[in-house]
C-alpha cells in the first residue's frame, strides 16, 4: 500500500529499465516467467509495475557478475511487458513478462535505483519475400514434426504454432522451443535478418530431429531383436552415453559411491559382503525411476546399518554391577543373585552361549526395570522389543523384498536400533502374543531363543543368515502358562512375586518419592511424606503386588503440593495421613476383615491371579429343593467339580461332623463365590468349599482371621497347589494373620519374606478333619437346636 503512494519515476523516452538474466533469454511474441532476486531488479519490476512502463529482458555474459556493468551485458534484448507479478516469503520475485520487441544497448544511465540504459528499439524488415515464406513453410512443418517426436507435449502448442501466421514471429517462438544452449539462443536474438533466422532455426531443429529419429530407429531395432533384459540395458547404456554427451553427469554416481564405502566399511562376513555387492551392481544399473530402485537402495542401507562386528567387550566388574542392582531395585534377594551369577559366568565364559533368561511376575515389579540394570552392569546397549499383540510371523522374521512396503522382522529392528551385536535384548510382554491366520510368531521364536541355532538366523527381508549368539536376550511375561511349552522349554524362568506391604514403604521412601519430585518440579525438602502416609496409600489407596498404581498415587500427592507452592501458598508441604482423604478422595479399599461375619456358611478362600494374590469368599447357603448343588459367580469347570467334590465329602463325614442324615433331605445348596463378573477357575478353593459346607451344616461359623487354601479330594486328603507366596502376600494385605495350608506346600515357605513369616501363623494341613479343627469355632448348641426345630 506504501508502494502505491510513491510517485514513480519518470524516464526518457530513450531510456528504459534493464532486468539483467543470467541463464534466461527471452524473444518477442513469446509470455516466459522470469524470477529475480537482486535488489535492482527487484526494483526494476516495481518500477515498471508503478509507472505502467516496459522493461528490458538482457541477458549477461557473466552469469557470476552480481553488479553487471555494460561489458558483462549482451548489447542486444528484449523489451517486455510485466503480464504479472508475485513475491514470495524468501525475498525473490517473480514476474511473467511479454516480449514485444528488439533493442540494442547505447550507454547506460546513472542515478536510478535500477539497472538503466539508453537504448535503440530495432525495427525488423516486414517484406515477406518468397525465400521467406518457402523457410517458414518448412519450419512450420519441422516445428509440428518435432513436436510429435517429444513426449507429452500438449496439442495446444502445435495449433499455436499452425496459427502463426509472420515468419519472424514463427522463427522467435520456434527458437524459444528449442532445447538448445543459451549462447545459441542469444545468437538467435541478435540475428535481424528474417531469413538468416529462419535459416539458423531451422538448421538447429533439423539436427534434434535426426537425434531424435535415430534414437527412435535404435529403440526400435533393440526392441525386436533382444528380451526384455538386454533391451533395458541397452537402453540404460544408451542413456548414459548420451547424459555424457550432454555433459550430465548421472545423479546417482554419488549414492553408488557412498554405498559401496559403506559396504566395505561395515565389516561384513565375506559371502554376505559378496552377495551385496552384487545386489550393488543391479542398484547401478537400474533407472534411478524404476519402482525396484528404491526397494534395492532400502535394502542395501539396512545391510549397511546392522551391526556385523562384535565390538570390543568391557570387563565386568561384579562388584559393580551388584551396586547397580541394588541401586536400582530393593529386596528381591535371590533374583539379584541369579543374575550376578549370570553375570560371574559370562565373566569367566565370555564366548560361551548366553542362557535366555525369563522374568514372570506381575505388573509393576520391576521386570523390565531388571533388564536394564543388566545392561548397565555389563555396559552394553540396551532395547527393548514388545511382543505384545504380535499376531504375525512375519513381525518376528520379516517380510520377503518382493512384497510393497517389506521390512526386517523386530529382532533385526532392534539389533540395527541398539547399534551393537552383543547387546542387551528384551522380549517384553512374550506371553501376549497370538496365533492368527499369519502364522504363529511363537514359533518363529523358537530359532531365535534357541543358543544353539540363533548363530545362523535367517532374516526373510536380509535373506541372508545374521549371528544372534551374542545378543543377551531377557524376556518378561505376567503368566508363564500362556508361553507355548516348546518356547518356555528354551528359557530360564525366574519368578518375580509381588512386594510386601514393608518392602513397598522401603521402596516408595528409597526410589518412588525422589523420582515423582522431580517429575513433578520439586525440591526434596519442599514436599515430605511421613511414614504413615505412605502407609496408609499401600493399604487404603491401592491393591497390588507391584508399585505401578502406588507410584501414580504419589504423583498425584507432588501434583498437589506443585500447586500449592507454585501458587506462593506455602514453602514446604508436610503430607499426613489425615490430608490424604483431601488430595486422593476416600479410601478406596476397605479392610476385608470388615466384611467378615459370625454367620455360619462363609469362608475366606485365597486365590492366585495374574497379577498377584487375592482373598476369595466363599458363602453357602441352603433352601428347600429337591437336592440340587447351585453354582454361582462365574466359576470354571474345575472350580465346579471342587465344590461337587467338596460337597460328596461333607456328606460322606457327615457322621463325623455331627451332621444329621435327614438334613440333606428336601434341600438345594446354593453356593456363590462373590465378584460374579470375574471368571475364575482352579482346584485351590477345595478346602475352603469345604469348610464352608461344614459351616453351614453344622452351624459353627468360620474363625474371623482364618484363610485357607489346597486342593480336596474325595478321601479327605488335601492337596498341593501353587501360588503360595502370592496367596500369604494377599492374606497379610487383608489383615489376616492364620493361614492354612496343605502340609505338602511347606518348603514353598522359604520364597516368603521373612517379615511375613513372623508376622503370621501357618497352619498345614494333612486331612479335611485337620481344616475343621483350624478352622471351625465350637459348637453352640443353642444355635444348633434352633436351626434343627427350624428345618423341622
Amino acid at each position: 500500500m506504501e508502494q502505491s503512494a510513491v510517485t514513480p519515476l519518470e524516464l526518457p523516452a530513450d531510456v528504459i529499465a534493464l532486468v539483467p538474466m543470467r541463464n534466461v533469454v527471452l524473444f518477442p511474441h513469446v509470455l516466459m516467467p522470469v524470477t529475480v532476486g537482486r535488489e535492482r531488479s527487484i526494483a526494476t519490476i516495481q518500477h515498471a509495475l508503478q509507472a505502467k512502463t516496459p522493461v528490458g529482458i538482457v541477458l549477461q555474459k557473466d552469469a557470476m557478475a552480481d553488479e553487471p556493468g555494460l561489458e558483462a551485458l549482451c548489447q542486444v534484448g528484449t523489451i517486455a511487458n510485466v503480464v504479472r507479478h508475485i513475491a514470495s516469503e524468501d525475498g525473490t520475485h517473480h514476474a511473467v513478462c511479454l516480449g514485444v520487441e528488439r533493442f540494442r544497448i547505447e550507454e547506460l544511465v546513472e542515478g536510478y535505483p535500477f539497472i538503466a540504459a539508453r537504448i535503440k528499439r530495432i525495427q525488423e524488415t516486414a517484406a515477406v519475400t518468397t525465400q521467406i515464406e518457402a523457410l517458414a513453410l518448412q519450419l512450420r512443418e519441422r516445428a509440428i514434426e518435432i513436436l510429435s517426436l517429444l513426449p507429452g507435449v500438449p496439442a495446444e502448442l502445435a495449433h499455436a504454432l499452425q496459427a502463426t501466421r509472420a515468419p519472424s514471429d514463427l522463427a522467435d517462438i520456434t527458437a524459444s522451443l528449442l532445447d538448445t544452449e543459451i549462447s545459441e539462443k542469444q545468437k538467435l536474438l541478435e540475428t535481424i535478418d528474417t531469413e538468416a533466422r529462419l535459416q539458423y532455426v531451422l538448421q538447429i531443429i533439423t539436427r534434434r530431429i535426426e537425434v531424435l529419429r535415430l534414437s527412435q530407429e535404435i529403440g526400435e531395432r533393440t526392441k525386436e531383436q533382444m528380451e526384455d533384459r538386454e533391451r533395458k540395458y541397452l537402453l540404460r547404456e544408451q542413456l548414459k552415453a548420451i547424459q555424457k554427451e550432454l555433459g550430465e553427469d548421472g545423479e546417482n554416481d554419488q549414492e553408488i559411491a557412498k554405498l559401496h564405502d559403506t559396504i566395505a566399511a561395515a565389516g561384513m562376513p565375506s559371502d554376505i559382503e559378496e552377495q551385496t555387492r552384487k545386489e550393488l551392481q543391479r542398484l547401478q544399473r537400474m533407472p534411478a525411476a524404476s519402482s525396484e530402485y528404491s526397494m534395492l537402495h532400502t535394502y542395501l542401507e539396512w545391510m549397511t546399518e546392522l551391526p556385523w562386528q562384535l565390538p570390543e567387550e568391557k570387563p565386568i566388574d561384579l562388584h559393580a554391577a551388584r551396586e547397580v542392582l541394588e541401586a536400582d531395585h530393593f529386596g528381591l534377594e535371590r533374583i539379584k543373585q541369579r543374575i550376578v551369577e549370570f553375570l560371574a559366568v559370562q565373566k569367566l565364559k565370555q564366548q560361551g552361549r548366553a542362557p535366555i533368561l525369563c522374568f514372570v511376575g506381575p505388573p509393576g515389579v520391576g521386570k523390565t526395570s531388571l533388564g536394564q540394570s543388566i545392561a548397565r552392569a555389563l555396559q552394553r546397549p540396551f532395547v527393548r522389543v514388545s511382543l505384545g499383540g504380535v499376531h504375525d510371523e512375519a513381525e518376528m522374521r520379516g517380510h520377503r523384498r518382493t512384497y510393497v512396503g517389506a521390512m526386517p522382522g523386530n529382532i533385526i529392528q532392534g539389533l540395527r536400533k541398539a547399534g551393537a551385536r552383543n547387546c542387551v535384548m528384551m522380549l517384553d510382554e512374550i506371553d501376549k502374543m497370538t496365533a492368527s491366520a499369519h502364522g504363529d510368531p511363537s514359533a518363529a521364536l523358537l530359532e531365535i531363543l534357541d543358543p544353539e541355532q540363533n548363530s545362523t538366523f535367517r532374516d526373510n527381508y536380509l535373506g541372508v543368515p545374521f549371528d544372534l549368539s551374542r545378543v543377551i536376550f531377557i524376556a518378561t511375561a505376567n503368566v508363564i502358562d500362556n508361553v507355548p511349552p516348546p518356547v518356555r522349554d528354551r528359557m530360564e524362568i525366574i519368578d518375580l512375586p509381588g512386594y510386601t506391604q514393608e518392602e513397598k514403604l522401603q521402596i516408595a521412601q528409597r526410589y518412588l518419592v525422589q523420582r515423582q519430585s522431580e517429575t513433578n518440579g520439586l525440591q526434596t525438602d519442599q514436599c515430605v511424606l511421613t511414614s504413615e502416609a505412605l502407609q496408609s496409600i499401600v493399604a487404603n489407596y491401592t491393591r497390588e503386588a507391584g508399585v505401578r498404581q502406588f507410584e501414580r498415587e504419589i504423583g498425584r500427592v507432588m501434583r498437589h503440593a506443585a500447586l500449592r507452592i507454585a501458587q506462593g501458598e506455602l514453602q514446604q508441604v508436610r503430607i499426613d495421613t489425615l490430608n490424604l482423604p483431601d488430595i486422593l478422595g476416600p479410601e478406596k479399599f476397605e479392610h476385608e476383615l470388615a466384611l467378615l461375619t459370625d454367620m455360619p456358611g462363609v469362608a475366606t478362600g485365597l486365590a492366585w491371579t495374574p497379577v498377584g494374590g487375592d482373598i476369595l469368599f466363599i458363602e453357602a447357603t441352603r433352601v428347600n429343593g429337591s437336592g440340587r448343588l447351585i453354582l454361582t459367580g462365574q466359576l470354571g469347570d474345575v472350580m465346579k467339580e471342587s465344590a461337587q467334590a467338596a460337597l460328596t465329602l461333607v456328606k460322606a463325614r457327615a457322621s463325623d461332623l455331627q451332621i444329621p442324615a435327614s438334613v440333606f433331605d428336601g434341600i438345594d445348596v446354593h453356593l456363590h463365590v462373590p465378584a460374579g463378573a470375574i471368571p475364575k477357575d482352579g482346584p485351590s478353593a477345595g478346602v475352603a468349599m469345604f469348610i464352608a459346607l461344614a459351616s453351614l451344616f453344622t452351624n459353627r461359623p468360620v474363625r474371623h482371621d482364618v484363610a485357607m487354601t489346597g486342593e480336596i479330594s474325595l478321601r479327605g486328603f488335601v492337596l498341593p497347589v501353587g501360588g503360595i507366596k502370592e496367596k500369604i502376600l494377599a492374606a497379610q494385605r487383608a489383615g489376616i494373620r492364620k493361614v492354612l495350608l496343605p502340609a505338602r506346600n511347606r518348603k514353598d515357605l522359604q520364597d516368603v519374606p521373612e517379615t511375613t513369616r513372623q508376622a503370621m501363623q501357618f497352619i498345614f494341613l494333612e486331612t479335611a478333619d485337620d481344616a475343621v479343627r483350624a478352622a471351625l469355632n465350637p459348637i453352640n448348641r443353642n444355635a444348633a437346636a434352633t436351626a434343627d426345630l427350624i428345618l423341622v
